[in-house]
């Protein structure tokens, strides 16, 4: 069992460890028909340069901040009531609510992609961060998400608190959502891995390059008449994908928790 871990580990780190390698050698050994597992020749500092020099990396990284944030703090103050709702309230029509938030899981972003591209088109928005998180503000597996964790909270709680006067905002603001806090953890790192690396609608919507997140800004590594510089490209690859490590080795213990344990009563 340990080995088929390992191998599954190995598979999985691959290609971050390729990366890496290739963020620190120069461009010909990446063509060498000989593999090497360290640079032959070290040339990580210049590469690291010409990645700065070729893009505003430290720009598209705060675009990619101002986008996840926004999205997911919007995210959060929608799906939260949402969920709380359809998991604490009796009222007609509840499990058809919810059968539509899980019908809502298998609607791609692609779908509805044009008529949302000609209503900011038509309101004079396109080419903005509002285009760009739009389309995300409300998430349906948020809903799915804490419906399920909502569930599993004591309704002897809720009904306590309500006894002691408080309203309904406050209860699930001051009094549910503390205790889902693992699942808020697991969401963000879910939300912001997802927008963070989303390049289908920026690359539809943007077209100033100071806008740009951070997978539309490693276009501008790609040469069509030199072709692509690819130790720069690796180690702007680095340095955009490093946020999201750190993000997720933080959140860690909170994401596996809420992952384990949603819909456990």
């Amino acid at each position: 069992m340990h080995a088929a871990l390992l191998l599954c580990a190995f598979v999985t780190l691959f290609p971050f460890y390729w990366m890496l390698l290739t963020a620190f050698r120069p461009s010909q050994e990446v063509f060498s028909p000989t593999f090497h597992w360290l640079p032959q020749v070290f040339v990580g500092f210049e590469n690291f340069r010409a990645a700065f020099v070729k893009a505003p990396l430290l720009r598209f990284m705060a675009n990619g901040v101002i986008i996840c944030a926004g999205i997911l703090a919007v995210q959060l103050l929608t799906a939260i009531p949402c969920a709380y709702a359809l998991a604490k309230y009796e009222f007609r029509g509840r499990n058809l609510l919810f059968a539509l938030v899980l019908f809502g899981l298998c609607v791609p972003v692609q779908a509805p992609a044009l008529p949302l591209y000609m209503g900011l088109a038509a309101t004079g928005t396109l080419d903005s961060y509002f285009a760009m998180m739009l389309p995300f503000f409300l998430s349906v597996f948020a809903i799915f998400l804490f419906r399920q964790t909502f569930r599993s909270f004591p309704d002897d709680i809720i009904h306590a608190a309500r006894l002691d006067g408080m309203g309904e905002g406050e209860i699930l603001w001051r009094v549910v959502v503390p205790s889902s806090k693992p699942t808020i953890a697991a969401f963000a790192v879910f939300s912001v891995t997802a927008h963070w690396n989303d390049l289908y609608w920026p690359l539809i919507v943007v077209t100033s390059p100071e806008l740009a997140p951070p997978p539309l800004g490693m276009m501008y590594f790609i040469d069509t008449d030199l072709g692509a510089n690819f130790g720069a490209l690796m180690a702007a690859a680095t340095l955009l994908t490093a946020p999201l490590t750190i993000l997720f080795l933080f959140a860690q213990r909170h994401f596996v928790q809420g992952v384990t344990m949603t819909g456990v009563k």
